[in-house]
């Protein structure tokens, strides 16, 4: 893929770049006068033999959770490359997986990030797409659990937090929780609760708003910060699930609280609504006028968030499913 093919920054999604913009080489790599390529000096996992030993090599000490296949980058001045430890970005090919629309799921994340950053204010990785050398693409974020020192920020995930496993729970065992449950966590471990807990419910409602249904309890995570205490981590694998999959509206098991399904406006609708998180927002202590302006605001910034997908590196078909699928989850934040 030539540098000139691109009309939108491949990070901010602004027009007019055809490679990263001085804004985007700043979030995402430390400066804006650095000349980062949106092209990788090498080829994309399974092109040839030696490329792929690589890769498998590279990937043996790596410490990410989460299924999809991950590698370790290192910017090393201008120059991104594969390491096996201390890497300071995270590359996300096309998932080998057999799922709907798969070679979307990279441009899919970029996107929903960058909805979730620019529009919406929620505090999330600084990341970009990449292209290999053969133009096929991949999702690369920058590491937020490094201090300046090299040192790692300690960071719990909520499976862990809770005390859950595989072993114990076998493989659903990051579902096995509501919304409510991670609430009840924050509260006891974060001294700045109240302010989390907003920051919290914000991204409850953008992950269904954006047909999250992966958002399990290891893609929410506790992280120190540099006063010592713990706040929220920077939100990550923010993307439109249901692009690729039919699965739940909600990632967890036990939803947003206990009995949410029982309740009037499920019964009468059959999905969550408004007065759905109006309950959920009462239960995790977040004020009423502030859950309402927010639920406000989230219906109304889809129009730009649509501007913004139009924009985005996914294909002319799964742009068109994806604004239904917003457009669908939006007329129900609206019942």
């Amino acid at each position: 893929m030539k540098k000139t093919e691109l009309k939108y920054c491949p990070s901010t999604l602004r027009e007019g770049f055809s490679t990263y913009s001085p804004l985007a080489r700043q979030t995402l790599f430390g400066s804006r006068s650095r000349a980062i390529s949106h092209v990788l000096p090498f080829e994309s996992p399974g092109k040839n033999a030696e490329m792929t030993r690589e890769y498998n090599e590279k990937r043996k000490n790596i410490s990410i959770s989460g299924v999809q296949e991950k590698y370790s980058l290192l910017l090393a001045k201008n120059d991104l490359k594969l390491t096996a430890s201390r890497g300071t970005h995270i590359l996300k090919p096309v998932p080998a997986e057999r799922l709907e629309r798969i070679e979307d799921m990279p441009a899919n994340e970029h996107v929903t990030m960058q909805i979730a950053s620019q529009l919406y204010g929620i505090k999330a990785a600084a990341c970009g797409l990449i292209f290999f050398k053969d133009g096929s693409p991949a999702y690369i974020t920058k590491r937020f659990d490094y201090k300046s020192d090299g040192t790692k920020y300690q960071i719990e995930d909520f499976a862990t937090l809770m005390g859950k496993s595989p072993e114990k729970e076998g493989n659903d065992f990051k579902y096995n929780a509501s919304f409510h449950d991670i609430a009840k966590l924050i509260s006891k471990y974060v001294p700045a609760a109240t302010v989390e807990m907003i920051r919290f419910f914000r991204l409850v409602a953008f992950n269904y708003l954006f047909a999250n249904g992966d958002a399990h309890l290891k893609n929410f995570s506790l992280m120190e910060s540099d006063q010592g205490d713990y706040l929220l981590a920077p939100a990550y694998d923010l993307l439109c699930t249901s692009l690729h999959i039919n699965d739940p509206d909600l990632a967890l098991n036990g939803g947003l609280y206990e009995g949410d399904i029982d309740a009037a406006a499920f019964s009468t609708h059959g999905c969550y609504t408004r007065q759905s998180f109006d309950i959920f927002a009462k239960k995790i202590g977040v004020p009423q006028s502030l859950a309402e302006k927010t639920l406000s605001d989230f219906v109304a910034w889809t129009k730009p968030a649509v501007e913004m997908i139009e924009r985005s590196f996914l294909s002319a078909a799964s742009k068109t499913k994806y604004i239904e699928i917003l457009s669908q989850r939006r007329r129900r934040l609206l019942l």
